[in-house]
């Protein structure tokens, strides 16, 4: 495995375009098709958007957001890691199956992040590294 980029911006909205452009030059390295690409993408911005606004800004932090690629001959995968609050997705998806079956008069807003990047990656994971969160985006190459 290789490391094919990395990147290093502040937990700030104004970072989401350079993630979703890193996204994007990553992807293409990988050699990822059109939907698989945007599909990425999409998880990816979820979560750094989640960091962003729960992680550091609700959280009173600061700090910055660490994004890795690696590739093999099989898959691509992205690492999102920050110093914000401690944040699971893995917990939230477990509720995910009850919610949904709300209606919309019913439901809280928000919440379908973390069913939008289970359905948009063909793996996540999160982990916690000393006082990081880390979140693992594994795409499959030649799909």
């Amino acid at each position: 495995m290789r490391v094919i980029e990395t990147l290093t911006v502040p937990g700030t909205v104004d970072s989401l375009s350079k993630i979703a452009e890193y996204v994007k030059q990553v992807a293409t390295i990988a050699e990822l098709n059109h939907k698989a690409t945007y599909k990425l993408r999409l998880a990816v911005d979820e979560i750094a958007t989640n960091i962003i606004t729960h992680g550091y800004a609700e959280a009173g932090l600061t700090g910055e957001i660490y994004l890795r690629a690696d590739l093999d001959n099989s898959r691509l995968t992205l690492a999102i890691e920050d110093t914000g609050a401690i944040y699971n997705p893995d917990e939230k998806a477990v509720l995910q199956h009850e919610y949904l079956s709300q209606t919309l008069e019913t439901r809280e807003a928000g919440g379908l992040g973390v069913h939008l990047v289970l359905a948009s990656v063909d793996e996540f994971r999160y982990e916690r590294a000393g006082d990081r969160n880390r979140n693992i985006f594994i795409m499959h190459r030649n799909q």
